[in-house]
Order: structure tokens, then C-alpha cells, then sequence
């Protein structure tokens, strides 16, 4: 079974009660290891109500973090200049989570697919009924 890195997206609809999401995140964190960057984490503690602030960390503490380490930093950056070269913009945070997907052999799980181009990267699009599938690269 193919374990899986959460990209922001997945997390925001499950805090914020999407239908489908409190599901999707629970089977799939039922039937193999769940991770997310530590990007991850500091996007979702960025953008969360007061409200959310215990049922946010609850979730994110449920969840193994993966640190950016100097090998995740260096793809990353990688990640960044080779599609810069190709005129296509990625983003610090979306290159971090992609490179901590690569790096630890983990199948990315978002909501946003196309801020993710690497063909070498497997990802997982999670649609408005929290309903995941491969995307096609």
C-alpha cells in the first residue's frame, strides 16, 4: 500500500467540514502512513480561524511532519530553476512539497494537481466530493 503526502488544500477542506473530506482523510489515514511537510503544517497555522485552533493542531499532530532538510531544500530548488527554465513559475512552498514527496518516495494527495508538473512526482486530485484519483502526467 502506497502511503501519502497531504498538500494544504486536502487539509483545509477536512478542518473546514467539506462533505467528503473527514472521510477521505480518514480512510486513507486508515489504509496507509498519512505525512505533510512541515510547509504544509506552516501554511495550514498561517491561514487558521481561533475557532480552529484546537481541532488544527489535533490534525496536524495526528499527521507524521516531515522536516525540510538540506536534501528536500536542495530539490526543491532544483525543482524551482529546472521549470523556471521552462517558463513555468513554481512556488517556494509547492516546490518544498513536492520535493518532501520525492524525497521520501510518498504519493501527494491535493486539491491543486497543475502546481504540481513533475512527471516524476505520482499525485492524487481530490475533487469537491473529497473523492481521490491519479492524475494522468
Amino acid at each position: 500500500m502506497p502511503d501519502y503526502l497531504f498538500d494544504s488544500g486536502i487539509l483545509i477542506l477536512h478542518l473546514r467540514n467539506q462533505p467528503g473530506y473527514l472521510e477521505l482523510t480518514n480512510r486513507l489515514m486508515d489504509e496507509a502512513e498519512v505525512y505533510i511537510s512541515t510547509m504544509t503544517r506552516l501554511e495550514i497555522v498561517r491561514g487558521m480561524k481561533k475557532r480552529e485552533h484546537r481541532d488544527t493542531f489535533d490534525l496536524l499532530d495526528s499527521l507524521e511532519n516531515i522536516p525540510m532538510t538540506s536534501m528536500i531544500a536542495d530539490r526543491a530548488g532544483e525543482l524551482i530553476h529546472t521549470w523556471q527554465e521552462r517558463g513555468i513559475n513554481l512556488g517556494n512552498a509547492d516546490a518544498v512539497i513536492a520535493a518532501s514527496a520525492l524525497e521520501n518516495g510518498l504519493i501527494l494527495a491535493t486539491t491543486n494537481p497543475k502546481h504540481f508538473p513533475m512527471p516524476e512526482l505520482v499525485v492524487f486530485q481530490a475533487d469537491e466530493q473529497g473523492h481521490i484519483t491519479q492524475t494522468a502526467r
